[in-house]
């Protein structure tokens, strides 16, 4: 059993033959996808997915790229949708200061609301963070330290996964005593990855989820091609490689980690996927 813990099955690029790559997906060993929201749009869209594919679960959140306007009535509009039952989490939400579309602040605003949103609710939260892992990192220990203790949240297995996972051991130490889990995608597949690798083969296998991001980050040998749910086992067999250990192993382990995560074994809907 293999799960794609965070994968974008709504985005156009899948228009055309969203069936087939779940039935690629399925033949692949991919149990349950979890299929991202990145605004109120897409989030919604991820929900009507959900709802038509029993093996996939949604998240519903605003992306540091998509904060521009958040405010109160967003918020509103993403309490509101949480309460479906097939969504899982909050998410993706963070930091971004490659792209730098939204100014800094408003990044920061939108990310410390949809955090406590996530503690109030219950739901763990999916963690963007590209090239700016000591912001992440300072909003995160305020939020683990201050805000979550007494939350329904704080009662959960993980109260969240840094999504692709790009900082150091040091990060990722950091993340393991605030409970959190890593996620690993794509890019660990790279022939040149030589530091990446270094860096998996010492993570803890028992606190790591599998992922594609689908359809961004392909992995090797498919790099240049969009990307699918059904190449997460790619990112397994190379764990499993570098872990040293069979493919099974490492699917039984990821796969645990994110049912613990998301939930997924308390919910019905998931009986005939998992």
């Amino acid at each position: 059993m293999l799960i794609d813990t965070h994968c974008h099955l709504d985005l156009p690029q899948f228009d055309e033959d969203r069936e087939e790559v779940l039935a690629r997906a399925a033949a692949a060993g991919v149990t349950t996808l979890v299929t991202i929201g990145i605004d109120l749009p897409h989030s919604r869209s991820a929900i009507a997915l959900a709802d038509h594919y029993p093996q996939v679960f949604a998240t519903v959140g605003v992306h540091p790229n998509e904060s521009a306007g958040f405010g109160p009535e967003t918020l509103d509009h993403l309490r509101q949708l949480a309460a479906h039952p097939k969504v899982v989490a909050i998410g993706e939400i963070g930091l971004d200061d490659y792209w730098q579309r939204v100014p800094g602040d408003v990044q920061k605003l939108a990310f410390r609301h949809q955090l406590d949103l996530a503690a109030e609710l219950g739901l763990p939260v999916v963690i963007h963070d590209r090239d700016a892992h000591e912001d992440v990192r300072a909003e995160l220990r305020d939020w683990v330290t201050g805000r979550l203790p007494g939350t329904p949240l704080a009662q959960r297995p993980f109260p969240g996964v840094l999504h692709s996972f790009s900082g150091d051991l040091a990060m990722a130490e950091e993340a393991y005593d605030w409970g959190f889990v890593l996620g690993l995608a794509g890019p660990v597949t790279f022939k040149n990855a030589r530091d990446l690798h270094a860096l998996a083969r010492r993570l803890r296998p028992d606190r790591l989820l599998i992922e594609t991001d689908a359809p961004y980050l392909t992995p090797h040998p498919h790099r240049g091609q969009r990307n699918e749910p059904a190449y997460v086992r790619l990112v397994a067999n190379k764990l499993a490689d570098l872990w040293e250990m069979p493919v099974e192993r490492v699917a039984a382990l990821t796969s645990r980690s994110a049912c613990a995560l998301y939930g997924l074994d308390r919910l019905p809907e998931a009986e005939s996927a998992i």
